[in-house]
């Protein structure tokens, strides 16, 4: 059969995943970088990230492609579906639509490079985003999304526990916003609201044991999913 008159052909498309993981480590938000050992690209950076393999779904090949960057499992982690990219040029190659995933975790350890990478590196958001560093395909706009999601994530709902090794004190989890969001908070405005936040944190009934200064309460992560009302970004809990 010929096509009809005046319709395209249907495009070959091929899928893949690609990864923003972000951890906090040094009390900097970064964001895990491969560097690429294949054309196109090759030699440069780039989100971590792989085809589709036959007979696996999206959320199969984010978590085997988290495995092979990290060597952790990612149903550990807080894991979700970004959005989904697939502009006719973003890849040299032909037409490749990918799938961007965003995971969180914990002060992740060094990473592995993955097959298609001869390294892989923890770099900070921001030295990634300033304008000095050329991404690969589209992923500088990935990665700004990523970004964006993260902090609003932090407004609304109770992940930024997800960053924290339990159990953690209110002042290494007010780190962790100051990390994402970009700027320092108020330690009283923050600690009254996390801790009246229903079902945002639960005492442990422990306090840690500093090596400078004084001891503080320990919690873990509550079972609330969203934060009601909202820790809004330009809210009371930041610096004047």
């Amino acid at each position: 059969m010929t096509e009809r008159s005046g319709r395209r052909p249907a495009a070959q498309v091929t899928v893949t995943v690609d990864l923003v993981i972000f951890t906090v480590r040094q009390e900097q938000l970064q964001v895990l970088l491969v560097e690429r050992g294949n054309e196109p690209y090759l030699g440069h950076l780039a989100l971590p990230g792989g085809f589709v393999r036959s007979g696996e779904t999206l959320d199969d090949t984010a978590l085997r492609e988290l495995s092979e960057e990290t060597a952790l499992d990612g149903r550990k982690l807080h894991l979700e579906q970004l959005h989904t990219y697939s502009a006719p040029s973003r890849d040299p190659r032909g037409r490749v639509i990918t799938v961007a995933y965003l995971a969180l975790g914990p002060d992740l350890p060094l990473p592995v490079a993955g097959t298609d990478a001869t390294a892989a590196h923890w770099a900070p958001v921001s030295a990634a985003l300033d304008g000095d560093t050329s991404l690969a395909f589209d992923h500088t706009a990935i990665l700004r999304d990523g970004l964006e999601r993260a902090r609003t994530k932090l407004e609304h709902t109770t992940v930024a526990a997800a960053f924290c090794p339990e159990p953690f004190t209110v002042g290494e989890l007010r780190r962790i916003y100051e990390a994402v969001w970009g700027f320092k908070l108020d330690p009283s405005n923050f600690r009254r609201k996390v801790t009246r936040t229903e079902g945002f944190l639960e005492p442990t009934g422990e306090r840690s044991i500093p090596d400078i200064g004084r001891p503080a309460a320990l919690y873990r992560r509550g079972p609330a999913a969203f934060l009601i009302p909202p820790l809004l970004r330009t809210g009371e809990v930041s610096l004047s």
